[in-house]
């Protein structure tokens, strides 16, 4: 047995640890890493990245059916599951390539491979070996939840499996209708698969605003993605053909296969962090808004934190931690700005607060919204997508939310975030100059209509 001592010891190699081992390292820390799997976490490799790559191909699937339209001879013959996995294996391959190369080539970070238990107040154990640190930082991720008495197997899968899929299934129950949801119905019915989301909640995306959550709805019935929302699932039963689920209604459905995505759980029991000390509530780790946890120098990351469960929030509380830890006080991270982006077809983003949230915060009668629709949107034309930008603004005062609907809007959400984060007003936003023809003009647009000087649309 042998004991190693580090400035800063992090458990968990994802989005959160990764963030904090380099940020401590740049600020002249020395680290150890310890990750049982592989640098990157659930994002890299069973998350973000390979859907993401999925949808992509999704989408490439969709051009090419409808590329008559366009005036371009093309025939969708069918999708080759093997080679769109060779297609997603290869980018993750490369980004973990890169993130190995960095950590592996930093002096200051030392990666140990191995499943790693909190031992003492500030010691983790590897096997045989011990890394003291003078500051801990948990970041153990997450894992695909399912439901009491709902066992997985067979064909009942988790996100994990279907991303392992070598074909592509003729139907499908997409059990619960959130981000996860909702991004692979999108993906299966681009490749030609009979889709049904079942959601026990009224909507579809239900964390959006419901203007979005509508929209959704609406876009997803004309692509024949079939949902039942407000009934929850009872049971399902399963042979050699495939399964039937049972909903709460007596209703029964049939499909090949059935994929749960109902969210996803903290993965933070089994690795000590109860019998050392550290408060925990329904699995989660309990921090203050410092992200230190009960244990004087230790700190958690990530989606073992109640909150969002998002890799770049994980990311960004991965580098508070460092600074935090290094003496640099940094400004805490406000929960309500992390923006989010759901890879369906039509893409939703959304940062800051909904309608609903914003009424409550400041009274209706103190905050006013506005809807530009993206039919006025010359580059939204040429894509060929329907939606809308809407904002929510504190009478008098600033943008607090902007949410989003339409393809590709995900990438509108870098001055969304700004906008919300730095307070700006609709008359700030509406005398920048936005490109023409982009769907960023579709911001500056819904901005200007806010600022009372509408010129594509109506107020």
């Amino acid at each position: 047995m042998a004991d190693h001592n580090f400035d800063v010891v992090i458990l968990g190699g994802g989005s959160g640890g990764y963030a904090a081992a380099l940020r401590s390292a740049q600020l002249g820390k020395t680290v150890a890493l310890i990750e049982r799997d592989k640098l990157g976490g659930t994002c890299l490799h069973r998350g973000c990245i390979p859907t993401k790559a999925l949808l992509h191909a999704a989408e490439v699937a969709d051009v090419t059916r409808e590329a008559a339209a366009y005036g371009v001879s093309a025939t969708l013959n069918g999708i080759d599951m093997p080679t769109v996995n060779n297609y997603r294996d290869g980018i993750v391959e490369r980004l973990y390539k890169g993130l190995s190369g960095l950590v592996g080539h930093n002096k200051n970070i030392t990666l140990v491979a191995g499943e790693g238990r909190l031992t003492g107040p500030k010691t983790v154990t590897v096997g045989e070996d011990n890394y003291t640190g003078t500051n801990v930082v948990l970041a153990t991720g997450s894992y695909s939840r399912s439901l009491p008495g709902l066992e997985i197997g067979g064909r009942v899968i988790t996100s994990e499996h279907a991303l392992q899929l070598n074909f592509v299934p003729n139907k499908v129950i997409v059990l619960g209708g959130g981000v996860i949801g909702v991004e692979f119905a999108s993906v299966w019915k681009s490749f030609g698969t009979d889709v049904t989301i079942v959601e026990g909640l009224p909507s579809l995306v239900p964390n959006e605003d419901p203007a979005v959550s509508k929209a959704l709805e609406r876009a997803f019935r004309k692509r024949g993605i079939n949902f039942k929302t407000g009934v929850r699932f009872s049971g399902v039963t399963q042979n050699e053909n495939g399964v039937v689920v049972t909903l709460e209604d007596g209703t029964t459905l049939d499909a090949e296969l059935m994929l749960v995505a109902v969210g996803r759980g903290p993965n933070a029991t089994g690795f000590g962090y109860e019998e050392q000390g550290v408060t925990m509530d329904r699995g989660f780790v309990i921090t203050n808004d410092r992200l230190q946890t009960s244990l004087p120098g230790v700190y958690a990351a990530g989606d073992i934190v109640p909150g969002l469960q998002l890799a770049h929030r994980g990311f960004q509380q991965g580098i508070f931690i460092a600074e935090e830890i290094a003496g640099l006080n940094p400004r805490t991270i406000d929960e309500n700005n992390i923006p989010k982006v759901t890879y369906c077809e039509p893409e939703i983003a959304s940062v800051g607060l909904t309608e609903a949230k914003a009424a409550e915060k400041f009274g209706a009668e103190n905050i006013s919204t506005y809807e530009y629709n993206l039919g006025g949107n010359g580059k939204s034309q040429i894509l060929g997508t329907a939606g809308f930008v809407k904002l929510v603004r504190q009478n008098n005062g600033p943008v607090v939310g902007v949410h989003m609907i339409g393809s590709r809007v995900g990438e509108q959400i870098g001055e969304a975030q700004l906008i919300v984060s730095w307070e700006a007003y609709p008359e700030d936003v509406a005398a920048l100059i936005h490109a023409h023809p982009t769907q960023n003009e579709a911001m500056g647009e819904a901005h200007l209509a806010l600022a009372g000087k509408p010129l594509h649309a109506h107020a």
